[in-house]
C-alpha cells in the first residue's frame, strides 16, 4: 500500500456544495468565521447516556452496530433530535477501519478493543501491507450509513470520524488498551523502520476511512489521537506526526475542514496543528485562552467542558460553561464541546440544557 488514492472532487449535490451546510454555524466556525450563534456538539453524544440509544443497541455488539448502515445512521441522528446540537458525528469506533482492513479485533465489555494477536514484528507488518488497501466494497457499510444520515440531517453538518495512525498503531502493538503504551513506544525506538511501516499503513487506512465519509456527504472530519499525550513532543514529531500528515493528505483535496483532537496534549498542540488540521480540539485540562496563546491566536478551537462537571449542581455547571465560552472568545472561532466524551451515566437533560445555554450565550 503506497497511499495513492483516486482523486474525485465533491459532487454538486454534496451538502457543502448544494447550500445545505456551507453556511452552518459549525462549518463557519471551523473556517475561522465566527457565526452569529455559538455552535456546540459533544464527543460521544451518540452513546449510552441516551435511553433511545440503549434501546436501539440492545442485543447488538458495538462493531456490528457500526457496520449496520441503518442502525449507525439512527444512532448518529438521535442526539441531534434530542439536544438540538449543531453537528452530528458519524457513529463508529476507532477500530472499525482496522476491522474492515482484515485485522482480527473485537471490543470486549469493560476492556475495550482487543486484538487476536498483537502486531510487533516486521513480518507482522508486512502481512498487513500485503493485504492491500481498504476497498470501496469494504467501506460500503460506512458509506451507506453516511449517505442515510446526510439525507436526514438537512442543514445540520455531519462530521466524519477516524482514529489517528499513532493511536491505531498503539492498539495494534499493545493488543489491547494500555496505560503507558510501553510496547508501542519501545517498538518506535527499537525498530523505527518497522514502526514507520506500521504507522504508514495505519495512515492509509485512516485516510481511506475519512475520505469515504467525506465523499458520501460528511462536511468536516475529526481525527482522534486518543493516546498521543503519552508521547514526548520530540517523539510525537518524529514518530507520529508524519503518519497523521499522511492520513490527512488523503482528504486535503476535498476542501473539508479538519479537527485534530487528543487528550493530555497541551505540549503537542502546535505540532498537531501542523500536520494538516484547521481546528484543534482541546481537552479539559488546558484553559482555552492558554491554548489560544500557544497556537498564536490563529487557530479555531473546539472544547473543552470538563465531563465530570456534567454531574455537578446546575449552578456549578453553568458557571463552568460561561467560563469556557468566555475563554474561547479569545480564539478566532470556537465550537463548544467537551474536553473528552460524554460519560455513559450523564443525564441527557443536562446536555440539552447546556446546548440551550451555549446558544443563549453565543448570540
Amino acid at each position: 500500500m503506497d497511499g495513492t488514492i483516486a482523486r474525485v472532487p465533491l459532487t454538486s449535490n454534496h451538502p457543502l456544495n448544494d447550500g445545505r451546510t456551507a453556511g452552518s454555524a459549525v462549518v463557519r466556525a471551523f473556517s475561522a468565521d465566527r457565526p452569529e450563534r455559538l455552535p456546540v456538539w459533544f464527543m460521544r453524544q451518540a452513546g449510552r447516556s441516551l435511553p433511545e440509544y440503549r434501546a436501539a443497541r440492545e442485543g447488538t455488539g458495538m462493531l456490528e452496530a457500526c457496520l449496520r448502515p441503518e442502525l449507525a445512521s439512527e444512532l448518529t441522528l438521535q442526539p441531534v433530535r434530542r439536544h438540538g446540537v449543531d453537528a452530528a458525528i458519524f457513529f463508529s469506533d476507532i477500530v472499525v477501519p482496522l476491522l474492515l482492513a482484515g485485522v482480527d479485533v473485537d471490543i470486549e465489555s469493560g476492556v475495550g478493543p482487543v486484538l487476536g494477536a498483537p502486531i510487533r514484528t516486521a513480518d507482522d507488518v508486512a502481512r498487513l501491507v500485503d493485504a492491500g488497501p481498504l476497498t470501496p466494497a469494504a467501506l460500503a457499510p460506512v458509506t451507506g450509513g453516511v449517505e442515510l444520515t446526510v439525507a436526514e440531517l438537512g442543514r445540520t453538518p455531519l462530521i466524519g470520524f477516524a482514529g489517528a495512525p499513532f493511536t491505531l498503531a498503539a492498539y495494534l502493538v499493545e493488543g489491547r488498551p494500555s496505560r503507558d503504551h510501553l510496547a508501542a513506544r519501545t517498538l518506535m525506538h527499537a525498530d523505527p523502520a518497522t514502526w514507520a511501516a506500521l504507522t504508514d499503513w495505519a495512515a492509509d487506512v485512516t485516510g481511506a476511512f475519512l475520505r469515504a465519509q467525506v465523499l458520501a456527504g460528511a462536511s468536516a472530519v475529526q481525527l482522534f489521537d486518543s493516546w498521543a499525550g503519552a508521547l514526548s513532543a520530540a517523539d510525537y514529531v518524529a514518530h507520529a506526526a508524519p503518519a497523521s500528515a499522511r492520513a490527512l493528505a488523503q482528504v486535503a483535496d476535498l476542501g473539508v475542514k479538519v479537527v485534530h483532537f487528543g487528550t493530555g496534549t497541551e505540549h503537542l498542540l502546535t505540532a498537531m496543528r501542523e500536520v494538516g488540521a484547521d481546528v484543534v480540539g482541546i481537552d479539559y485540562r488546558t484553559p482555552l485562552d492558554h491554548a489560544n496563546r500557544l497556537l498564536g491566536g490563529a487557530v479555531p478551537l473546539q472544547g473543552n467542558l470538563d465531563p465530570a462537571l456534567l454531574a455537578a449542581p446546575w449552578d456549578v455547571l453553568e458557571a463552568h460553561v460561561r467560563d469556557v465560552v468566555g475563554r474561547g472568545s479569545w480564539a478566532p472561532a470556537h465550537v463548544v464541546n467537551l474536553g473528552h466524551g460524554v460519560p455513559p451515566g450523564t443525564d441527557p437533560g443536562v446536555l440539552t440544557r447546556v446546548v440551550e445555554l451555549v446558544h443563549r450565550l453565543g448570540h
